[in-house]
């Protein structure tokens, strides 16, 4: 195994097979957080199969060769951890946060969920019924549908686009069987990173993964390839109609992906054009106009894309004047670009909120695993920092010019017909 020194108190190991171990070491902390990150989810999904990943992701937590589904639940929460999981586009999470003394409990707790579930056909039923209320509480809740309206609307062909819950139709047609095809072609050692932060050493949780077999198989397993990017559907028109007491509005874009080195000056526009109560957005929208409650703007990172884009809930009859609004800021932001005051405060916010991130442990876990699931270098804090004050006005410029321009954006209203 190679295991190299990456900073104080951090630690990478690449194992033969091609798994990945991540540590940190926090002083002054009595908690470790553990996660398992399989690369492995809905970008990876052929239409037909929507949503099996998601599937997959509920039911290993039914029962595994060692756990029922009740000791899963039970043996963490009583000694004051806590034990999750997320489906997300590029990859799967499985994580615990419990006490330092009880890492090695979670390890094998997140083995058994990711390398020994028994997906049994008894417990298929039950659990799509969950996954269909999950459905339909998005559904019921508009300011959650429109993103999953506009993704569709975005990527209308490709599985960025696709819901991760997956749909009635495409859950009722998945099997047992295609869940534990899934979860062998899937789920094998060489397609996951582990990573741990907190009060943890590396070289224990290296003796524990060993122990529940994570280092079996000399060859290398090479981890899933990025999904291939394909360009999104730009400037688009999308009305969905329904019955709702507000206009609910999403602007929206294809961006790179994380590891491009614009990450930083669009993340200073994005916090600048909506990214709090000091934002233009919220000034103009809300304070000034009075024609919102909610209003953000948002970026997402993916393996092989990203996202960016703006949201607003407003009444019906001011959804025109907002939109007409928000176009306004686009067209202001990609023509002007950043004065050097509200760059330097877009600095400084930035830099706030990514020290502010790492205060917990699950943060620095999550962390740690996105260098290695988003083929990204390895920042020490204080270069990452220093990267960001290093961003000049011209690049500001540039990234504002072609993301932030109206003409670019593809826009999706749900609400009631105008």
């Amino acid at each position: 195994m190679d295991t190299v020194k990456l900073d104080d108190g951090l630690f990478r190991t690449t194992v033969p097979n091609g798994l990945v171990v991540l540590t940190e070491q926090l002083p002054g902390v009595r908690s470790a957080a553990t996660g398992l990150y399989v690369r492995t989810a809905s970008a990876h999904e052929r239409r037909e199969q929507m949503g099996i990943s998601h599937l997959l992701e509920h039911m290993v937590f039914k029962g595994t060769e060692r756990r029922s589904a009740k000791a899963l639940a039970l043996e963490l929460e009583v000694r004051g951890g806590s034990l999750d999981a997320f489906t997300g586009r590029d990859y799967t999470s499985y994580q615990a946060h419990t006490l330092d003394a009880d890492l090695p409990l979670a390890v094998e707790i997140l083995t058994d969920l990711a390398r020994r579930p028994l997906l049994r056909e008894s417990d298929l039923e039950p659990e799509r019924n969950v996954i269909l209320e999950e459905i339909n509480g998005v559904e019921d809740t508009p300011d959650d549908l429109v993103f999953e309206l506009h993704a569709a609307a975005l990527w209308p062909e490709h599985p960025y686009g696709y819901s991760i819950l997956g749909s009635a139709d495409t859950l009722a047609a998945l099997s047992a069987d295609d869940l534990r095809c899934l979860h062998a072609t899937g789920y094998y050692r060489g397609n996951f990173v582990v990573a741990a932060a907190g009060n943890v050493n590396h070289d224990q949780l290296l003796t524990v993964l060993e122990r529940e077999g994570w280092f079996e198989g000399k060859a290398l397993e090479p981890a899933r390839r990025p999904v291939t990017p394909t360009p999104a559907a730009r400037g688009q028109a999308r009305h969905e109609t329904r019955d709702t007491a507000q206009t609910h509005i999403v602007f929206g874009t294809d961006i790179f992906p994380l590891r491009d080195p614009r990450r930083f000056a669009l993340a200073i526009l994005t916090n600048v054009f909506g990214g709090g109560m000091s934002s233009r957005l919220f000034q103009r929208v809300r304070e000034e106009l009075g024609l919102a409650y909610a209003i953000f703007a948002y970026k997402h990172f993916y393996q092989s894309a990203g996202q960016l884009g703006a949201y607003i809930g407003t009444q019906p009859a001011t959804a025109d004047a907002a939109a007409d609004a928000i176009r306004a800021e686009y067209a202001r932001i990609a023509r002007e670009g950043l004065p050097p005051d509200e760059l330097a405060d877009g600095k400084q916010q930035l830099k706030g909120q990514v020290m502010l991130s790492l205060e917990s442990p699950s943060a620095r876990m999550g962390r740690l695993a996105g260098f290695v699931l988003h083929e990204d270098e390895y920042r020490p804090l204080d270069r990452m920092l220093a990267e960001i004050d290093a961003v000049t006005a011209d690049e500001v410029a540039a990234v504002a010019a072609e993301y932030f321009a109206p003409e670019r954006q593809t826009v999706v209203r749900l609400g009631p017909e105008r």
